[in-house]
């Protein structure tokens, strides 16, 4: 049974996802390549004889709005293929094609001449097609994928051949925005934006096309001056008035002075306006001032703290999957619908979990104010049950270096996923909504947790990371990270004792099935309820019974299970469609409410007092009926 999102029928094939792709990194040429492609499958790497129809790119071939059905199998190939003509006046000097994400593993021909290839199915990659497309003439451009899906150690996600339960529906190929853009030969190749919140200052380094050599011979004169490397220019402004200006070598930090600077928080997520020149090209950017760790409180206790002063973070797990796309949302709109709706509800963070989205996916976290968990994406072969789901109920501890048990047995793999999570942290650490890096989840393909943390610490020292959210703890990292299911939350005498802050990563996942929105006959939750009432009542009573007493002794996070239905999980706020909240949201925003409250006068000496003789133990005011709520 499938149910549509309310984007999806308003979807125009002539403008899907028509939004510029890159907003932290933005320039004004844009060909989008998303719409009708044709389409086949083969069962070997040749070109096929013959195309099986069309394909709306960029939904996977699995996904209904793809306008396909079809299940990539490992050892087939899927091919896309359309052509391409630049527009009269749209070459600059260089062509260079994008595409956001494709899974798993492509290669790109234009003509039937190879132009590149890419492996991992989560991370953009370009390709300068220059010499291919330059003459403005009528090309063809094809795209061969294979996607082994969990067949093998890559990086899958939540994909499964075999969905069900927790495990979603498996999807290939092109899943992100293809589109082309031309540039000048030097030209910015990427930003590092650093926000010093301390120093009042915004570091900068402009990365250029083309690596400056130095001269073997005498000092000669470039069209920048004295042989050297080109100079970038960069300007932050503010409402569009210019605050602060830096000149300088590509390569080299740029140092801007931003006194007073307005911080960027959930309450205000202000953003600078960035605009960086180099040689002929202009591309504007934006950022946040703000910082963001653990720190401890005034009575001594290691909490999360956003611009210096402890913050709780109430956060709701977000899978991104759409029932008509997939991973790929139908509109920018529904994404931001996502977003909009956490914030009303009362939540101020979000947990990507298991997926990279489409950049501008953070860039609405950005500019609406959502502190951003990001997971990375895990991978390896078959997960023993017992490593990955017997620590719900009895949490254990393992060496994570016996790899076969958590999948890891192939080297190739772990070398991989060190590859994609050094990717990860860097396409995304602009983003000021990103505070939390998470490396393992559950012991998913976990190993070396450890060093994964030192890795990520070494491209980006100014986040918090969760090595291991949910069991399989190492002692690293910022978090002490628990999953509590089938148990009550009960706060550890030794919580807080190794200076890492103590957050519930994953907590409640009730469940409600509301009929003419289901998936499947099947309802996959950790507590079941007959009505959106009985739903709420147990929401409530978690929070007011078991979450608020915990923070006073030094809870500083949680991510509640799950923001929307998907397939099987019943357990969302929102039915999977996102036509039906299904829970009261004034009074989940109200408990919400109390925990930002209580977590205020646990961390504040002049509240402390007073709180503390109020928070005598109570009953919940609300309790599920017996028969309106049963263990899942």
């Amino acid at each position: 049974m499938s149910r549509r999102t309310p984007w999806a029928d308003a979807i125009d094939p002539a403008a899907v996802l028509p939004e510029y792709p890159r907003p932290q990194l933005a320039r004004d040429s844009h060909l989008s390549l998303n719409g009708w492609w044709e389409h086949a499958f083969t069962v070997d790497d040749r070109r096929p004889p013959a195309w099986a129809g069309a394909i709306l790119v960029p939904f996977s071939p699995e996904a209904e709005l793809s306008g396909v059905g079809r299940q990539l199998q490992p050892g087939e190939h899927l091919w896309y293929r359309r052509t391409v003509r630049l527009p009269e006046g749209f070459l600059v000097d260089r062509v260079v094609l994008h595409f956001g994400a494709v899974d798993q593993r492509c290669r790109v021909f234009v003509d039937d001449v190879l132009v590149g290839a890419h492996a991992g199915g989560y991370l953009p990659f370009s390709l300068d097609v220059t010499d291919a497309l330059a003459d403005g003439e009528e090309h063809e451009l094809v795209v061969d994928v294979v996607d082994p899906s969990d067949t093998s150690y890559h990086s899958r996600g939540k994909q499964s051949l075999k969905r069900g339960g927790i495990w979603y529906t498996a999807q290939s190929g092109i899943w992100q925005s293809v589109w082309i853009e031309s540039v000048p030969a030097l030209h910015v190749a990427g930003l590092d934006l650093r926000p010093r919140l301390d120093d009042e200052t915004v570091e900068v380094v402009v990365e250029a096309s083309t690596p400056h050599e130095p001269p073997t011979g005498g000092a000669t004169e470039t069209a920048t001056g004295p042989a050297g490397p080109p100079v970038a220019t960069v300007v932050l402004l503010a409402d569009g008035l210019e605050v602060a200006r830096a000149e300088g070598a590509a390569g080299a930090t740029l140092t801007l002075a931003v006194p007073q600077a307005r911080r960027w928080s959930p309450d205000d997520p202000y953003l600078y306006d960035v605009e960086v020149r180099l040689g002929d090209d202009l591309v504007r950017s934006y950022v946040g001032m703000r910082s963001v760790g653990v720190a401890p409180d005034a009575f001594g206790r290691p909490r999360l703290v956003l611009n210096g002063e402890p913050v709780f973070h109430a956060a709701v797990l977000d899978q991104g999957y759409w029932p008509e796309g997939l991973y790929t949302p139908p509109s920018d709109e529904a994404m931001v619908h996502d977003l909009t709706s956490m914030k009303a509800l009362g939540f101020n963070a979000v947990r990507k979990h298991i997926k990279i989205e489409p950049l501008r996916w953070y860039h609405h976290c950005d500019r609406l104010g959502l502190l951003v968990w990001q997971d990375m994406v895990n991978g390896g072969r078959r997960y023993n049950p017992a490593v990955i789901t017997a620590p719900v109920k009895l949490p254990v501890r393992l060496d994570d270096r016996r790899h076969r048990r958590f999948g890891r047995q192939d080297a190739s793999g772990r070398a991989e996923f060190t590859v994609e999570l050094e990717s990860t942290v860097r396409l995304l650490k602009n983003a000021p909504s990103v505070v939390v890096w998470v490396p393992f989840n559950e012991g998913w393909g976990q190993f070396d947790a450890l060093d994964a943390v030192e890795r990520v610490r070494e491209i980006d020292p100014s986040r918090v990371v969760d090595h291991a959210s949910g069991w399989h703890d190492q002692g690293g990292g910022d978090l002490l990270s628990l999953h509590v299911y089938f148990r009550r939350l009960k706060p550890g005498r030794d919580w807080g004792r190794d200076g890492r802050a103590v957050v519930v990563s994953e907590y409640g996942g009730y469940s409600l099935r509301l009929p003419g929105h289901e998936f499947s006959p099947r309802e996959f939750g950790y507590r079941r309820y007959r009505s959106v009432d009985a739903l709420t009542d147990g929401f409530v009573e978690l929070h007011r019974r078991e979450v608020l007493p915990a923070i006073a002794a030094g809870l500083s996070g949680i991510v509640y299970t799950q923001l929307s239905d998907v397939e099987d999980e019943l357990n969302g706020l929102l039915t999977a469609d996102r036509t039906v909240v299904k829970v009261d949201a004034d009074r989940v925003r109200d408990v919400l409410g109390e925990l930002f409250a209580e977590f205020a006068a646990a961390t504040t000496p002049e509240l402390a007092e007073p709180a503390r003789r109020a928070s005598a133990p109570r009953e919940p005011q609300v309790r599920p009926a017996p028969h309106e709520a049963e263990p899942a």
